[in-house]
């Protein structure tokens, strides 16, 4: 009964993953925000408004995340959804910023706050977990900041990692996203034990580049053998981007996530001119202007419950 309902409003960051070497192991958070809000009401039916880059999240196929999260809560608590969710968000979908992530744990704290429930961070990232199969986009929406993920005996363990604030971030995509499905399917099932060893030696040096703030070690880092080679050839005009990226200043450049959009490393100060000649090298090698490109700033905080 919608009397048994609160209303509420829950913020995700959006993230960035893999950076390069550190495939499905590290993430980071960016500003840039979904935010899902409930109104209880008594018509007995669940009625969904999308505003900002969710408007066409039709054309993306599949359920709404946010939705199916939230219900699912509500029907383990014996109650049904009735009211308005409100979805809003300035993550560009399908681009390689987590939007995924963020829905899913957006519509379970939500569901879980209109409930009167406290927070349930685990339960949170194991739902994302199950459903990405990974968590270093999970991982920073949810704690915020620079995240690690890793697997021991008794489960997830997710790793608080140091980020110099020295580290500035330029980020720019195509018009056309690549679902995450096509990038995946994309990867090779095995590679070299030569191939992995030297993947460790650039994972090292990314966190600690991360970490102390240095071009040098970043850009030994970003180098990657396991899925940037193989995902590349899918985005249109990316190797032309990325080479735009390091002719404005980008201290390194590689794919965000699974793509379609790049993530630069720089200094903060010249982060909006590499996110500028990312995105105008886009349009005019793809012929197309629908394209985004923006600096971004690290999320320190992840998902928060603004009203509930």
């Amino acid at each position: 009964m919608s009397d048994q309902l609160k209303s509420a409003l829950v913020r995700v960051p959006c993230s960035t993953s893999n950076l390069g070497s550190g495939y499905d192991t590290i993430g980071l958070a960016l500003n840039r925000y979904l935010e899902v809000g409930f109104t209880p009401d008594d018509r007995g039916a669940l009625v969904l408004q999308r505003e900002g880059t969710l408007t066409t999240l039709a054309d993306h196929g599949g359920p709404d995340l946010v939705a199916a999260a939230f219900e699912q809560v509500l029907a383990e608590a014996g109650l049904i959804p009735s009211g308005v969710l409100r979805l809003s968000s300035d993550i560009p979908i399908a681009r390689g910023l987590g939007s995924s992530s963020a829905a899913l744990l957006a519509g379970y704290d939500l569901g879980r706050a209109v409930c009167g429930m406290p927070r349930d961070d685990k339960g949170a990232f194991l739902l994302a977990l199950k459903h990405e199969g990974h968590g270093d986009n999970a991982a920073p929406c949810l704690y915020g900041g620079l995240r690690g993920v890793t697997h021991a005996a008794g489960g997830p363990v997710v790793i608080d990692l140091h980020l110099s604030d020295a580290v500035g971030f330029a980020y720019a995509a195509p018009a056309a996203g690549l679902k995450t499905e096509a990038a995946r399917d994309a990867l090779p099932e095995h590679v070299s034990h030569k191939t992995a060893a030297a993947s460790l030696g650039h994972l090292v040096a990314l966190v600690q580049g991360l970490a102390e703030g240095r071009p040098d070690l970043i850009r030994a880092g970003v180098n990657d053998n396991l899925h940037v080679p193989y995902r590349l050839p899918l985005i249109p005009g990316a190797a032309a981007a990325m080479s735009a990226a390091m002719d404005a200043g980008a201290w390194a450049v590689t794919i965000s996530g699974a793509g379609s959009g790049l993530i630069a490393m720089c200094e903060p100060g010249e982060a909006e001119t590499v996110a500028s000649a990312m995105r105008e090298t886009f349009a005019t090698t793809t012929e197309d202007s629908e394209g985004v490109g923006f600096s971004v700033r690290p999320d320190l905080v992840g998902l928060q419950r603004l009203e509930g």
